[in-house]
């Protein structure tokens, strides 16, 4: 019972490890040159040095912008618990300029335990947010805003963005702007006005290559020497880890899943299905722990939807990839008619037109295909046009997978591949 207890407890300490943002960082942190010090040195000059500063960071999603930013934030929020005060705001919450001066003007009556009105206009809440800038500088006070999705701030007459840029020129403020985008050329979104107040320093958030996410893997998995494992259970893991870790077949597997995405949050994930499929009386991770993980997270809803198709459905599907290489396309019921007529004009699999219909709304309601021109509700379902919503190597694999798909559709298939 004991040694289950102990393999069981090394499960949720991986899996702890897995989920804490910290001990994923903890492999970089200590390099001057990693994201975590660049920002947190920016941000901590800002502060110490009262000086106003904007950043952006920019990378794709799951690169890690936020959970760095996060990590950065508490760290300083512990140092400078008096110092600092956390503005937030979303793009897709607040890209309005209206709605983004009244969350400011509420979070900062928040934080400092003012009356927040609800029906201050729009000019009030501006000039509140100077005003506030304006103390919290004098009080050596830095207010610091987060703009998530910064890009779509950048639409319209950017009243926000100027406004907060433009206060920061004066050196009574005290304020640092970050930006988090996952659009590379935010900054070139931005007008001239509000250009030319910007810092324009950007720290650029990428996909760890290969090695880094090999050595990543490995720091996650490995389990720490703790007084409530037993010290050989322990070595002999960490040991066996490694042994994995080399091998040629696990290299592979984690090369196909880095191109399938190669992204950090995604990374985790796939960690997570591991050891979740670690055999607990075993007590050790194995390749076909990952391989599980792999093919689990491969999975496609839409592969799932062929594999349950009718074989008419089949034909319909196999006849607009047909129409489509033919570059007839967009194209509708009729001519799909017309190119399935053709198919099955040489086999025994023939349908009625009022069949085929049916099996073409399936298709919309399963949406494998879908209608090109939403607008066109008052024509009847034969004369609207219609596009595949799969490719070619997805109706193929679907094709293969499918448990009674006739011998002359996967012919014709490969043909048109």
């Amino acid at each position: 019972m004991g040694r289950e207890n102990h393999k069981l407890k090394a499960v949720n300490l991986i899996r702890s490890k897995i989920c804490d943002p910290k001990s994923v960082l903890k492999l970089e942190s200590d390099s001057p040159d990693c994201n975590y010090s660049k920002l947190k040195f920016m941000i901590t000059s800002s502060i110490t040095e009262a000086c106003n500063n904007s950043i952006l960071l920019l990378g794709p999603r799951g690169s890690g912008k936020i959970v760095v930013l996060e990590i950065v934030l508490g760290d300083l929020l512990e140092e400078y618990p008096d110092m600092i005060s956390v503005i937030r705001l979303s793009g897709l919450l607040h890209c309005d300029d209206n709605c983004a001066f009244k969350e400011i003007a509420r979070q900062l009556c928040m934080e400092h335990q003012l009356v927040f009105s609800k029906m201050a206009s729009f000019d009030d809440n501006s000039q509140f947010m100077i005003a506030m800038l304006k103390e919290c500088g004098l009080a050596h006070k830095t207010i610091i805003f987060v703009l998530d999705e910064f890009d779509l701030f950048t639409q319209g007459k950017q009243r926000l963005l100027y406004s907060l840029l433009d206060a920061m020129q004066s050196v009574t403020s005290q304020a640092v702007v970050i930006g988090v985008s996952c659009r590379l050329d935010a900054d070139q979104l931005l007008e001239k006005r509000v250009r030319s107040r910007f810092s324009h320093r950007k720290l650029l958030f990428l996909p760890p290559s290969f090695e880094n996410s090999q050595r990543l893997l490995e720091h996650i998995l490995s389990l720490p020497t703790d007084l409530s494992l037993p010290n050989e259970y322990v070595d002999e893991f960490n040991r066996k880890l490694k042994t994995m870790v080399a091998d040629k077949r696990f290299k592979d597997i984690i090369n196909k899943y880095l191109n399938y995405d190669s992204t950090v949050n995604h990374l985790l994930r796939f960690m997570f299905c591991a050891v979740s499929h670690m055999d607990l009386e075993n007590g050790f991770l194995s390749l076909k722990n990952f391989e599980t993980a792999f093919s689990s997270i491969q999975r496609h809803p839409k592969l799932d939807c062929i594999k349950n198709c009718s074989v008419l459905e089949l034909y319909i599907l196999v006849c607009l990839k047909r129409l489509e290489v033919k570059e007839q396309t967009p194209c509708n019921f009729n001519s799909v008619m017309k190119e399935y007529q053709n198919m099955s004009g040489q086999t025994s699999d023939k349908y009625g037109r009022n069949v085929c219909l049916r099996a073409f709304e399936h298709l919309l309601q399963r949406e494998l295909i879908c209608f090109t021109d939403s607008r066109g509700h008052s024509y009847s379902v034969e004369y609207r046009q219609v596009k595949l919503l799969i490719s070619a190597a997805e109706l193929q694999q679907g094709l293969k997978a499918h448990h009674s798909c006739p011998v002359t559709l996967h012919k014709r298939m490969d043909h048109e591949g």
